[in-house]
C-alpha cells in the first residue's frame, strides 16, 4: 500500500512539473504587467511603449503599466529589469542603448546575453543627418567636402555619447577621414533644438523627434541611415546612395523578459505584441513617428542583439569612446 502511495505521489509531482508552465501560461496574466522603459517620459521609446501598452491592455485583459526608470544611459532601468522576478509580470522595452552600452560603459548592471530572454524587436527608426536651412550644404557629399576644406572647424549635434546618432556621426567621420567633432547633448530634444536654433549648423538625430521640424522647413535633411529610403521622408537619400554603404544604423525598440521567464509566457507575449503591431491604428501612429514595423520573432531578435553588439563594439573601439 505504501509503495502505491509513493508511486502516486511521484506521478502527481511529475504531472505538476510537466503541466506547470502550461497552466501558468493559460492563467497569464492574472494581474497587471509592468513594462519598464529605461528612459524619461516623452522620448521615442516611451511613446512606443504607451501606444503599444494601451492596445495590449485590451488584448490581455490586464493593465500594462509603463514604468519609466531613466538614468545612466538606460542602465538603471535595464539593471532593474534584469533583477526582476521572471514570471512575466515585468518586461522591458529598450532602445539601441541595450546593445551599445556593453561596449561603451566600463561596467553595466546587466549581461545582455545571460540576463534576458528576447521577445521581439517591435520597430526601428533610422537616424537622419540634418542642417540648418541657412547652411549651403545640401548633401552628405557637400558636408564631407566642407569638412575636408575646413579641418577642425565643423561640429555636429548628437543626442548623447554612445547613442546611435552619435555613433553614426562618428562613423561617417571615421569612414570619410574628416574631422567632424560630435557635440553630445542631453537627449534628442536639446540636440534637435540646437540645430533648429542654429547654435550648431549640423545634426544627427533619430527620426521621430526630428521629422516634424524637417517637414515644417526648420531643418533640411541630407541623408538617412536606413537600408532604404524612409516612407516618412521619401525624398531624402540614404547614406549608401551617397556613396557610403555599410553605414546603416537604426534605433531599435526591443522587448525583453528577465531570464527564467517561462517559455510559454514569452511565446504568448511575442504573439500578442506582434498582433498589436499589426493593428492599423498602431501601425499608422508608429509609422507617423518615423519608425517602421518589424515585430520580429524571439529567435530573430536574439540574432540581431548579437550582431548589433559586435557592430557597435567595433565603432566604439575605433572612436576610442568609454564612459566610466
Amino acid at each position: 500500500m505504501m509503495m502505491f502511495m509513493r508511486v502516486g505521489l511521484l506521478a502527481a509531482c511529475a504531472a505538476a512539473v510537466l503541466t506547470g508552465p502550461v497552466a501558468h501560461a493559460q492563467g497569464y496574466p492574472a494581474r497587471p504587467v509592468r513594462l519598464i522603459v529605461p528612459f524619461a517620459p516623452g522620448g521615442p521609446t516611451d511613446v512606443v511603449a504607451r501606444i503599444v501598452g494601451q492596445h495590449l491592455t485590451e488584448r490581455l485583459g490586464q493593465q500594462v503599466i509603463v514604468d519609466n526608470r531613466g538614468g545612466a544611459g538606460g542602465n538603471i532601468g535595464m539593471g532593474l529589469a534584469a533583477r526582476a522576478t521572471p514570471d512575466g509580470y515585468t518586461i522591458l522595452l529598450v532602445s539601441s542603448s541595450f546593445v551599445v552600452n556593453p561596449s561603451l560603459y566600463s561596467s553595466i548592471p546587466y549581461d545582455p546575453y545571460k540576463d534576458f530572454i528576447p521577445i521581439s524587436n517591435l520597430a526601428a527608426s533610422p537616424n537622419v543627418f540634418t542642417v540648418h536651412p541657412t547652411t549651403p550644404v545640401k548633401s552628405i557629399a557637400e558636408l564631407i567636402a566642407q569638412a575636408k576644406s575646413n579641418p577642425g572647424k565643423l561640429s555636429i549635434a548628437t543626442p548623447g555619447i554612445g547613442t546611435t546618432p552619435d555613433l553614426s556621426a562618428r562613423l561617417i567621420a571615421l569612414t570619410a577621414k574628416v574631422d567632424l567633432a560630435a557635440v553630445p547633448f542631453g537627449g534628442a530634444g536639446p540636440a534637435v533644438a540646437a540645430v533648429v536654433g542654429n547654435q550648431l549648423a549640423i545634426g544627427c538625430t533619430a527620426m521621430p523627434p526630428t521629422t516634424p521640424h524637417i517637414k515644417a522647413g526648420r531643418l533640411r535633411a541630407i541623408a538617412v541611415t536606413a537600408l532604404k529610403r524612409s516612407d516618412a521622408l521619401p525624398d531624402v537619400p540614404t547614406l549608401a546612395e551617397a556613396g557610403y554603404a555599410g553605414q546603416e544604423a537604426e534605433t531599435l525598440q526591443g522587448l525583453l523578459a528577465p531570464a527564467g521567464t517561462p517559455k510559454a509566457v514569452v511565446d504568448r507575449l511575442s504573439k500578442e505584441f506582434t498582433a498589436v503591431m499589426r493593428v492599423p491604428a498602431v501601425e499608422s501612429r508608429v509609422t507617423e513617428l518615423g519608425f517602421y514595423i518589424i515585430a520580429s520573432s524571439p529567435q530573430q531578435f536574439q540574432a540581431q542583439i548579437k550582431t548589433e553588439i559586435e557592430k557597435w563594439g567595433r565603432v566604439i573601439r575605433s572612436a576610442n569612446l568609454k564612459v566610466d
